[in-house]
């Protein structure tokens, strides 16, 4: 009798006792408003913007309402106008091309290669085209930073980390998100930390961050972060920039300052479950693994593998059957958007020419959550069904 699996793919950790303490003394106080403060209290929201400032080194840091606020204050920060022309990753999810959209600007996609990163000769080819890169680590991959910066540099390009995925993640002993001018991170309930919506920006840039702060909704209460620039340069900026509200409240930074402080203990986690699985898919028939290069420090949240130059009726007979033993896998080669899968051509409102090479490879992408309510039996045993199935379709031609 073929095995099958009963986990539940959408099912997270619960929430740990500290962190539901910390969330109760938080209503109880009835102070759940960022800037509803005691005198000479900060608060919880500017502590954990400390916190995390500290675990990944940057200067300063802003607590937002999502991950896709922080992609948009980032672009409205960078002063990124109607019309202007933004590159980024034909690999990643919508809010990522969304955030560009919604400032006005104008994607402009850059192929992906088969590691699933950035393809840096198409980045090179594209340079000329825009003046800032929205660069997605999509799915956690990161790519040889310091090749696509010396790219950047080079044609004075300003980078935006989207590190939505790679929250305790780095390149080459520097953390994912201190490359570029600004970063991005998610604390939706399916990233690394959960408080069901909600997000960082940091950048060691004080206008910059000035503006985001601003920009967030401090109105006149800059006074009141505890990781933000000086008064001295929002007296600068705060006549011009514009209040377009995305704050975290005290509630959600409660939640999040626990789980904060055992990421590198859940990061550890998530990789002996990803590797159990790379290690159980490596050598199927017709499926390509994404091996992790030399100097990346990845967080394996997720795993991807490729069937290239598969048939659709081929994938989907691939996906039917490890469906019918439990594993849920989503693909990010269909025509039309599925749940969180989609791909460049489908955003309508942003224009968008063929690449026959990314196309190729977007249609091979399979993509499955590795929840830490999994256990590593469990990856093993998920590895053993995809490698069955796939391989099953794979010689039946």
């Amino acid at each position: 009798m073929s095995e099958t699996f009963t986990g539940n793919f959408t099912q997270q950790e619960p929430i740990s006792e500290e962190a539901i303490d910390a969330a109760v003394s938080v209503m109880r106080s009835g102070r759940l408003h960022r800037y509803n403060l005691s005198d000479g209290e900060l608060g919880e929201v500017s502590l954990l913007e400390q916190e995390f400032a500290a675990l990944v080194g940057s200067k300063f840091c802003l607590a937002v309402a999502s991950g896709g606020y922080a992609l948009a204050c980032a672009l409205r920060a960078m002063q990124v106008q109607p019309g202007d022309r933004v590159l980024t990753n034909a690999f990643t999810l919508a809010p990522v091309p969304g955030a560009i959209a919604s400032v006005g600007a104008v994607p402009v996609f850059v192929g992906v290669t088969e590691g699933l990163v950035i393809d840096l000769d198409d980045l090179k080819a594209k340079a000329d085209q825009a003046d800032v890169l929205m660069l997605s680590h999509m799915r956690g991959h990161i790519c040889d930073m310091d090749a696509l910066m010396a790219i950047c540099d080079a044609h004075g390009i300003k980078v935006i980390e989207d590190c939505a995925h790679t929250m305790g993640g780095g390149w080459k002993g520097v953390a994912s998100g201190r490359h570029g001018g600004m970063a991005c991170y998610s604390t939706q309930t399916y990233k690394h930390i959960n408080s069901g919506e909600g997000g960082f920006l940091i950048s060691d840039d004080e206008e910059l961050m000035a503006r985001a702060v601003m920009l967030s909704g401090s109105y006149m209460l800059y006074e009141r972060h505890g990781a933000a620039p000086s008064a001295e340069v929002f007296e600068q900026i705060k006549y011009h920039t514009p209040n377009v509200s995305g704050r975290m409240d005290h509630l959600r930074a409660a939640i999040l300052r626990p789980q904060l402080q055992g990421l590198d203990a859940q990061v550890n986690k998530w990789n002996a479950r990803h590797d159990i699985l790379l290690v159980g898919l490596r050598d199927t028939p017709g499926l390509t693994v994404v091996e992790r290069p030399e100097g990346e420090a990845y967080v394996g949240s997720s795993i991807q593998f490729l069937l290239l130059d598969w048939t659709e009726a081929q994938i989907g007979e691939a996906l039917r059957r490890c469906a019918d033993r439990g594993v849920e896998l989503k693909w990010f080669g269909g025509a039309e958007p599925v749940a969180f899968t989609s791909r460049y051509d489908s955003w309508r409102y942003a224009p968008s020419e063929a690449m026959p090479a990314t196309d190729r490879i977007l249609k091979g992408i399979v993509d499955m959550r590795i929840p830490l309510t999994f256990s590593e039996a469990d990856c093993a045993l998920i590895a053993r069904i995809i490698r069955s199935e796939v391989s099953a379709v794979f010689q039946a031609g």
